[in-house]
């Protein structure tokens, strides 16, 4: 397991203070001149994770932070709630120099956090893109097989856990080749104490279906055919429901923004590019 800062070869990592809240974060500097791609991972997941996809964007600029109590990010004192992410994140934005509108991309856990923050900065989106996640908990669940290995942190901490229950929960590739979890698992930070449980915490309840509609940003919803944690309903609710959205599919599990970041990464950069607010 390499757990060095520098996995992220491409990134600038920088230990943030946040009035009190430390973050770890990491930075990309691209060549586009479009806004940053803030991007928000999934639960229990340090930033080292989605190393694969931020390497095949190519010249786009990426902000990526752990997640309190995850990674290299320390745990707050209390729970909290998408809603005190969203102010987080945008302190972060500013500390780092962004005023301005920035591009937002969320995966599985951080595709909720994504929908909040669109909601919550209307101005500060530009646009959005969900990945292999669902309007919260009114939406279609997973067997109660792949639920109930996804309550606690345990696939983080124990590598072989996570190979033997990998292809079940992930699919896709990982299905097809479970060899490639021995690579995924090699860039695992454990999340912190309370972590993973706050996380879980701060999506109790949750759910955007009764608002999806008032989001105005073009938006891009992308999710795998093979996706047990999230099935692929989910996906098609958030592309009927938000005014501006796009559904894109790929022949993938619920990691295919890792397993197929070469094929997926030039589809995000299009849509980041093109003509429109």
């Amino acid at each position: 397991m390499n757990n060095s800062p520098e996995s992220v070869s491409s990134m600038e990592i920088q230990m943030i203070d946040l009035d009190g809240q430390i973050v770890r974060v990491g930075v990309r500097h691209g060549s586009d001149a479009s806004p940053p791609l803030l991007i928000f991972n999934g639960i229990g997941a340090n930033l080292e994770l989605v190393e694969p996809f931020v390497e095949a964007l190519g010249d786009v600029s990426v902000i990526i932070f752990d997640i309190p109590g995850v990674g290299g990010s320390p745990a707050p004192l209390a729970p909290y709630r998408f809603s005190t992410l969203c102010v987080l994140a945008d302190k972060l934005l500013r500390r780092l120099g962004h005023d301005g509108p920035v591009d937002v991309l969320g995966v599985s856990w951080g595709g909720a956090l994504a929908q909040q923050f669109a909601r919550h900065y209307p101005v500060r989106c530009r646009r959005l893109i969900l990945a292999a996640t669902s309007p919260g908990v009114l939406m279609m669940p997973a067997k109660f097989s792949v639920l109930s290995k996804l309550i606690g942190p345990r696939r983080y901490t124990d590598p072989a856990y996570l190979e033997r229950i990998g292809p079940e929960i992930y699919g896709g590739a990982y299905r097809r080749d479970p060899g490639l979890l021995k690579e995924h698992s090699r860039h695992i930070q454990p999340p912190r104490g309370r972590g993973y449980i706050y996380q879980l915490m701060a999506a109790w309840g949750w759910t955007s279906l009764h608002w999806l509609r008032t989001l105005r940003q073009t938006t891009l919803v992308m999710h795998g055919n093979d996706d047990p944690i999230v099935p692929l309903s989910n996906a098609k609710i958030l592309a009927s429901h938000i005014r501006n959205a796009t559904l894109y599919v790929i022949d993938d599990g619920h990691l295919f923004l890792i397993t197929r970041a070469k094929e997926v990464a030039p589809v995000v950069r299009r849509f980041l590019r093109q003509e429109g607010t």
